[in-house]
């Protein structure tokens, strides 16, 4: 297609889209003169102002490009012209705005504008460009800067797009038709307002007869009633949308929809057997599991939760069924202990039953099923059962050894009744006061009881079968110990009193009461009396109150604690029973010296004491931990006198000597002669012959005896020799301090003012020495110079 079909195409949309020119075109006018010589008026109007014939200069307003262009010359757009160009160059055109000199580029000269690329009306519908027309010489502006508008003409070049892909949806099984399922959404890029190349029409390709879709919303809904999700849970519907509201020639885009039938509960459970069986010992314990029944349900989820429960039994309420929720099935317990001797099969009727039942779905009900269970218990060798759970037995407490207290009775459940064998927990008899008999279980005594010491006993008996041991059962016995009247009576407690001097015949100065262990079973009668060695010469009376007390009352006026300090009344106190028992108990009694008011003022100092509580043996056990712990006392003094070491200094002369530090190391107890203070003290005063007497030298050396040195400050400088001399005599002397010791002198006082300060060469009296140099050593040694130096020494 060359250049002027497409402009003759221009002309012809142009006119057929926007009618005239002076409906389509905004005309820019300029205003002229006229020719020279023509007539300026042309007429007037219905006002009678006069017209004026105005000469079009240029005039445009848009433009129309089609986009997708695919020729292979640049696309011709227009041309621009002014009256002012007359054809000889000297006027050039201008084009500015959008795309002005890239997309678009006009020819300077002639005014015709292309298109350098290929528009995509998706991208920029339309583009604002100026023109104008300037002089070639001067760049003047001949006509006015113009805006004009290219439009970029829509094709249908873009397919519809959908707004997602894949597309999934949920719908309820059983739904009816027409239930909307899910709307899906496409959308062209084309121009809408234009043609019907935007239009979008929705159409099902794959799907049907199960759905189908609105054409013109895009909703897509079921289109069969009775999709069952047990037949078929997944479908894939593909959705085509077509343009050109789905004409020929249009262009289409397809999605995809995953629907997936949700389950609703139109299924009910049923049972895979009309009848179970299971088989149970009859040693099950309570609560035990004796078997499982499942029934299938097509349906998922909850809409498959049953509950199983027992509707028919001919043991009630022997076993139950517990529906578990996570595994769906029923699962049968034992509520009641089993015996295969007794009963040896049971029959159930079970029924299951949805949990969730949908009202719509009643009619394809009922929603429960029923079985039938069938229990068979199966025999376990038992061990033997005692007639009783526990068994009460009384024996009196004079019962004789042997003495049958009573007897259990167990017996072998099984069929064939096997022997049994009594024993007792040796564990709740461990004083083996009772025996049982092996064979027939009589209990018997062992030893005579005490009800006093122990009122009841409590013992296991064991019930084992003689062909096997190990099974064994246990039932207690509880043993009461009957009491019998072999205790009498005594005081309740250690009664002491005192009676005032100036007392009165039949004064009260005791109230006295009785105990007795046993327990009669009316209760307790003491009976209290005067015994009757006493009752002639007695001081005292006894009065029994006949509420198991007495009175102590005195039988005469006036009492002398001079003449007799200390009564003692004997009484006699009788239980009453048959045999009747008795004892005498004493009451001492105290005389002291009373008040007016018969408060005690004095008494003996054996009355005192017993009535401040502290007997005679008590007060010997209190003197007995006095005296030792004195002993203690003086044993640690003396402990501490005998460590105390003797002092370092014996003597004030000694001062100087006497503090001694060595770090040798000696040869043991027997060591006696490695260390001598004399030694230190005077060294001229060394036996030459003393020897060790821990070891016997291979040869003998005797010592080297070193010359005496004058007493003079001046041979005190020089004790190179001294040590060298030394150092030789400890290498020879089998005598010196142990082998393993380590002897050191160090040199002193060479170039010093004091010179050496050793005392080696010390002589053993202070009088000896001469102390005046101190003075000529300076200040430092003024106080050693006053305390030794003249001859005036405070020795």
């Amino acid at each position: 297609m060359d250049r002027r079909s497409v402009c003759f195409l221009m002309v012809l949309w142009a006119v057929a889209h926007l009618g005239s020119p002076a409906d389509g075109f905004r005309a820019l006018r300029r205003t002229t003169g006229g020719r020279k010589g023509s007539p300026g008026l042309t007429g007037q109007d219905a006002n009678g102002v006069p017209l004026r014939r105005s000469k079009r200069g240029w005039m445009w307003n848009q433009f129309f490009l089609l986009e997708e262009y695919t020729g292979t010359d640049m696309q011709y757009v227009g041309k621009l012209h002014s009256d002012s160009d007359r054809g000889d160059g000297s006027v050039k055109y201008v084009l500015t705005g959008e795309g002005a000199g890239t997309l678009f580029k006009i020819d300077e000269n002639s005014g015709d504008i292309h298109a350098t690329k290929r528009l995509d009306r998706e991208e920029k519908a339309f583009y604002i460009l100026h023109a104008k027309a300037v002089d070639r010489q001067t760049n003047e502006a001949l006509e006015g800067e113009s805006e004009f508008i290219i439009k970029i003409h829509d094709i249908n070049d873009n397919a519809p797009r959908f707004t997602r892909d894949p597309y999934s949806a949920r719908v309820p099984e059983m739904s009816d038709i027409g239930t909307s399922v899910i709307q899906v959404t496409a959308i062209d890029a084309d121009d809408a307002t234009y043609g019907n190349s935007a239009k979008v029409v929705y159409s099902i390709l794959q799907g049907q007869p199960y759905f189908s879709v609105d054409p013109e919303t895009g909703l897509i809904k079921t289109a069969l009633s009775g999709m069952d999700r047990e037949v078929k849970e997944n479908y894939l519907v593909v959705i085509q949308a077509k343009d050109m509201a789905g004409q020929m020639g249009g262009l289409s885009g397809t999605a995809t929809v995953s629907v997936t039938l949700a389950d609703v509960n139109d299924n009910p459970p049923r049972f895979t057997k009309t009848l179970y069986e299971f088989r149970v010992p009859e040693s099950r314990e309570l609560g035990g599991s004796v078997g499982v029944i499942r029934a299938m349900d097509a349906d998922i989820g909850q809409n498959a939760e049953m509950d199983y429960r027992i509707i028919g039994s001919d043991g009630p309420g022997m076993f139950d069924i517990v529906s578990n929720r996570s595994t769906q099935e029923g699962v049968i317990v034992l509520r009641k202990p089993l015996d295969f001797e007794k009963k040896r099969q049971y029959s159930l009727r079970v029924q299951v039953e949805n949990v969730h039942i949908n009202p719509r779905f009643y009619k394809m009900g009922p929603f429960r099923d029923e079985a039938s269970v069938r229990i068979t218990v199966d025999d376990v060798d038992e061990p033997p059962l005692f007639e009783r759970p526990s068994y009460v037995m009384e024996v009196r407490e004079d019962a004789g050894r042997n003495a049958i207290i009573g007897s259990v009775s167990a017996a072998d459940p099984d069929d064939k009744r096997s022997l049994v064998r009594y024993t007792i927990d040796r564990r709740t008899d461990m004083d083996r006061v009772f025996d049982i008999h092996a064979g027939n279980g009589s209990v018997y005594l062992l030893r005579e009881l005490d009800r006093e010491e122990n009122a009841w006993h409590n013992i296991s008996v064991i019930a084992s079968e003689f062909n096997n041991p190990r099974l064994i059962s246990r039932a207690p016995v509880f043993i009461r110990v009957l009491d019998v009247n072999d205790n009498a009576p005594t005081f309740a407690t250690n009664y002491e009193t005192f009676v005032c001097e100036n007392a009165k015949a039949n004064q009260r100065i005791q109230t006295v009461s009785a105990t007795d262990p046993d327990e009669p079973i009316g209760g307790h009668r003491f009976i209290f009396s005067l015994a009757p060695e006493a009752a002639g010469k007695a001081n005292f009376s006894v009065r029994d109150n006949k509420d198991n007390t007495a009175w102590i009352l005195t039988r005469r006026n006036g009492y002398s604690s001079l003449q007799r300090s200390v009564h003692h009344v004997p009484v006699v106190i009788s239980d009453g029973e048959i045999p009747a028992l008795s004892s005498t108990s004493t009451l001492t009694v105290r005389v002291c010296t009373c008040d007016r008011e018969g408060n005690m003022k004095l008494c003996n100092p054996e009355a005192l004491t017993a009535r401040a509580g502290l007997s005679t043996g008590a007060l010997v056990a209190i003197l007995l931990c006095v005296i030792i712990l004195l002993m203690i006392v003086v044993l640690f003094a003396a402990l501490r006198r005998q460590r105390k070491k003797e002092p370092l200094i014996i003597s004030k002369e000694d001062v100087r000597d006497n503090v001694v530090s060595y770090n040798d190391e000696g040869g043991g107890e027997e060591d006696t002669q490695a260390f001598d203070i004399g030694t230190l003290r005077n060294p001229e005063a060394i036996e030459d012959s003393k020897q060790r007497r821990d070891i016997v030298p291979e040869t003998f050396y005797p010592p080297v005896r070193r010359p005496v040195l004058p007493p003079s400050r001046d041979n005190n400088g020089d004790v190179r020799d001294f040590i060298s001399q030394r150092l030789q005599d400890n290498d020879s002397d089998p005598t010196a301090p142990p082998y393993d010791s380590l002897a050191t002198y160090a040199y002193e006082g060479n170039g010093s003012v004091a010179e050496s300060l050793s005392s080696l060469e010390s002589v053993t009296t202070e009088g000896d020495q001469d102390y005046n140099y101190l003075s000529e050593w300076g200040p430092r040694f003024k106080k050693l110079a006053d305390m030794y130096g003249g001859d005036d020494s405070d020795s």
